[in-house]
C-alpha cells in the first residue's frame, strides 16, 4: 500500500462499497463515527512515519507531536447500530500492522491465563519480581500496538480488580484501545462487587479514549430479526437450515467462533458467538448442570441467542424442563432476542401434566409466545450485572 493511501479516508471509503453495493443504508450517525475512524487511522499512520528514520518522518514528528499520544475510541449505543460492523472496518482498514481484535471475554480469558503462568514462573523463581501484571502487560504490547475490543463488558469482580492496573501498563507503552459497548463507561460493571475499587478504571478509560455514543435512527439487529421467522417447528432438515439462514443474516456471513462466560469461578462454554449473538444445542444448555447465573450471565452477554433442537419433554426429563424455564425466564427478563428451532409449539414442549414443572412451564409457553411477538422484538436488550 502507498504512502498516500495509509493518509486517505479507507474506513470512509470501505463504508461507501457498503452503501453502493446495498448492504446498508447511508446513516448519519454512522457516517460521523465512519469520520472519527478515519481521523484516528490518520493519526496512527502519521506515527507510523514519525517512527521511521527518514526526513519524511523526522517532518511528521516534529509538526505532530500529539501522534505519540493518542487517545483510542470507545463507541457506545444499544444493539443493532451498526457498532461492531463499523469498529471491523477500521480495524481492516488501520494502517498499523500489530493489532488485535477480540472479544472482550476472550482479551480478559487470556489475560487470566497469562497471569496464572507468569504467577507460577515467580513461584518457580523462574521469574523475577512479585507481580505478574507488569509482565503480561509487556507481552501484549510487545505482540500488537492497537487493540479492538468488540462488547466491552465487565460482570467479572475478578476482570473489575485487574483492569486498572492492567491498563495502566499497556496505556504507558502505547497501546491504542478501540471498543464497542452497549454502555457508557460510567455504567460499566454499575451494581457490581466492590464497584468502588474498579472506578478508577473508568477515571483511566475517559483519559485514554475518546468516548462516543452512536445513535444511529435504525436498530438494524431489530430489522433483520422482524424478517426472519424467529420458532421454527417441527424439528427437521428444513428447521436446521432455517436455523442456519437465521445465524448467517444476524451475523453478515461471521462464522463465529467458541468463547466462554466467567461465572462464580468456573467458565460457561458458548459454543459459537459472534458480534453479541450466541448459538447452543438445548443440550448445551439444559443437559448440562447450569442453574440461574449462568443462565443471567449469557442473557447479559449477548442481545440475541438462538437455540437448536428444543425437543419434547416429559416427567423423565424434568431436570432439562426445569433449566430450560430457568433458562427462558433470564432471556425474557433481560429482553433478549430468541430463534429457536423445537420439536412442537411452546405449549406442547412440556407433556407432564403433573408436578410443578407444568404449572411453571404454562408460563414458559406464554413467554415464548410472547417472544416471537413484534413488540417484544421492539425491546432493547436489557443486561444485568451477575455476582460473582
Amino acid at each position: 500500500m502507498s504512502q498516500d493511501a495509509h493518509l486517505s479516508p479507507l474506513v470512509a471509503t470501505a463504508y461507501d462499497r457498503l452503501i453502493a453495493a446495498g448492504d446498508v443504508e447511508e446513516d448519519g450517525a454512522q457516517r460521523a463515527l465512519v469520520d472519527k475512524f478515519d481521523a484516528l487511522n490518520l493519526r496512527l499512520a502519521t506515527r507510523r512515519l514519525a517512527r521511521k528514520s527518514s526526513s519524511l518522518g523526522w517532518l511528521f514528528g516534529k509538526r505532530d507531536k500529539a501522534a505519540t499520544d493518542i487517545r483510542g475510541l470507545y463507541v457506545h449505543g444499544e444493539v443493532g447500530r451498526g457498532k461492531t460492523m463499523l469498529m471491523d472496518l477500521f480495524f481492516a482498514n488501520a494502517v498499523i500492522e500489530k493489532k488485535r481484535r477480540a472479544h472482550f471475554n476472550d482479551f480478559m480469558a487470556d489475560v487470566h491465563g497469562r497471569v496464572f503462568r507468569v504467577r507460577e514462573a515467580i513461584k518457580a523463581g523462574s521469574v523475577k519480581g512479585d507481580d505478574p501484571i507488569p509482565i503480561v502487560a509487556r507481552e501484549i504490547a510487545d505482540e500488537t500496538e492497537l487493540l479492538c475490543f468488540d462488547e466491552f463488558s465487565v460482570t467479572d469482580i475478578a476482570d473489575a480488580m485487574i483492569l486498572g492496573r492492567l491498563f495502566t501498563q499497556l496505556f504507558a507503552r502505547g497501546i491504542i484501545m478501540v471498543a464497542t459497548s452497549n454502555v457508557a463507561p460510567d455504567d460499566l460493571y454499575r451494581g457490581g462487587l466492590n464497584r468502588d475499587h474498579f472506578l478508577p478504571f473508568i477515571g483511566l478509560l475517559k483519559e485514554r479514549v475518546e468516548i462516543v455514543r452512536l445513535g444511529a435512527r435504525t436498530d438494524y439487529r431489530q430489522e433483520k430479526t422482524r424478517r426472519l421467522k424467529v420458532y421454527l417447528t417441527p424439528l427437521g432438515p428444513d428447521a436446521d437450515a432455517a436455523m442456519d439462514e437465521a445465524w448467517a443474516r444476524l451475523t453478515n456471513d461471521d462464522p463465529g467462533s467458541p468463547t466462554t462466560l466467567a461465572v462464580l469461578g468456573r467458565d460457561v462454554a458458548v459454543p459459537r458467538a459472534a458480534k453479541g449473538i450466541a448459538r447452543f444445542d438445548f443440550a448445551d444448555l439444559c443437559a448440562r448442570p447450569l442453574g440461574p447465573s449462568d443462565y443471567l450471565a449469557i442473557a447479559h452477554a449477548f442481545d440475541t441467542v438462538l437455540i437448536d433442537h428444543v425437543p419434547i419433554m416429559d416427567a423423565a426429563r424434568r431436570n432439562e424442563a426445569k433449566r430450560f424455564i430457568t433458562l427462558i425466564d433470564a432471556l425474557y427478563d433481560g429482553q433478549v432476542k430468541l430463534v429457536v428451532s423445537a420439536a412442537a409449539e411452546p405449549d406442547g414442549i412440556y407433556v407432564a401434566d403433573s408436578g410443578t414443572e407444568a404449572f411453571e412451564f404454562a408460563r414458559t409457553a406464554s413467554r415464548l409466545t410472547e417472544m416471537r411477538s413484534q413488540d417484544y422484538s421492539n425491546l432493547g436488550h436489557r443486561g444485568f450485572i451477575v455476582e460473582t
